[in-house]
């Protein structure tokens, strides 16, 4: 695909403002609405912490300052406890070569397996794979089911003595104890926020369901979701996912209008790889797999 640097030449304000309110929302959460109702607070904290993870998204892709240390900056507090900002950067980084889009070994962010592997698996396990690839199993057992994973491989990588992984690591878990510190201050309870970390990454799930399929061009292997409802703004517009993959320096605001002015050469260049929007994404899918597991274009055995 081609790509657009989109660089910004300065400040996005408006994205500023929303990591600011971000923070400033999950205080009012943890310290006011828990007290008032508990089940309110794991379910606007789940929210914020969707929406903390994309912004963390546009800050790696270098908003909303040109000093992407100050970026980073800004996203020093891990809202969802579990993935280190420095390797959540490298792996998407990583996933953006197109090329490798989908490869169970080459694309990070792939729900693939090799169908080597499938077939080696024991059959309680297959089914699991098999329920977490429909829409309602991926927002139920994906968050726990990617966290294993990536866990089990970052493990190995720092035992072979990736320094990159243990500096990521060193990073992140300060700012683990200090999201919990703050948590333990607070009347809601560390158990509530666990919770809501978790359904974070669930509501995070439905975004990651669709964005890429097996497809024999890489081209045609990323989506456009036409939604602009909540869960749009909750995803910063990355919904419109093969605007962003051709764009990757371009911010969330002007990913609908790039998708305005190039709607057919974009269903042109993802080969029509379009949903028309998350309820769709639901009907078609809560029940019911997308894909296969082991991935379809690998050689079966």
């Amino acid at each position: 695909m081609s790509r657009s640097a989109g660089t910004p030449k300065s400040a996005e304000w408006g994205t500023f403002v929303l990591i600011l309110a971000c923070y400033v929302f999950w205080g009012a959460v943890l310290i006011w609405l828990a007290p008032v109702s508990l089940i309110a607070a794991v379910l606007a904290a789940a929210v914020l912490v969707a929406f903390h993870s994309s912004l963390t998204h546009e800050a790696l892709h270098g908003h909303p300052f040109p000093n992407q240390a100050l970026n980073e900056a800004l996203m020093a507090l891990p809202l969802n406890l579990c993935i280190p900002y420095n390797r959540f950067r490298d792996l998407h980084l990583a996933h953006h070569q197109d090329a490798n889009l989908t490869d169970p070994y080459d694309d990070p962010e792939s729900n693939y397996l090799d169908p080597a592997r499938w077939h080696r698996m024991p059959g309680w396990l297959r089914l699991v794979y098999r329920v977490n690839n429909t829409l309602l199993g991926r927002m139920l057992l994906g968050p726990a089911l990617g966290q294993v994973a990536f866990m089990h491989d970052d493990l190995r990588g720092a035992l072979r003595g990736d320094r990159e992984i243990w500096l990521a690591w060193a990073l992140h878990l300060p700012g683990v104890v200090a999201v919990l510190w703050i948590v333990a201050q607070t009347q809601m309870p560390l158990w509530a926020y666990l919770v809501s970390a978790y359904l974070g990454l669930s509501l995070l799930k439905i975004r990651t369901f669709a964005e890429h399929r097996a497809h024999e061009k890489a081209r045609g292997r990323t989506v456009i979701v036409e939604d602009r409802g909540p869960l749009a703004l909750l995803f910063l517009n990355n919904n419109l996912h093969v605007v962003h993959h051709m764009h990757p320096r371009a911010p969330w605001y002007r990913l609908p209008e790039l998708y305005a002015r190039g709607k057919d050469r974009y269903r042109r260049a993802n080969e029509g790889y379009v949903i028309a929007s998350y309820p769709q994404l639901f009907r078609q899918h809560l029940w019911r797999a997308k894909d296969p597991v082991p991935h379809p274009l690998w050689p079966q055995r």
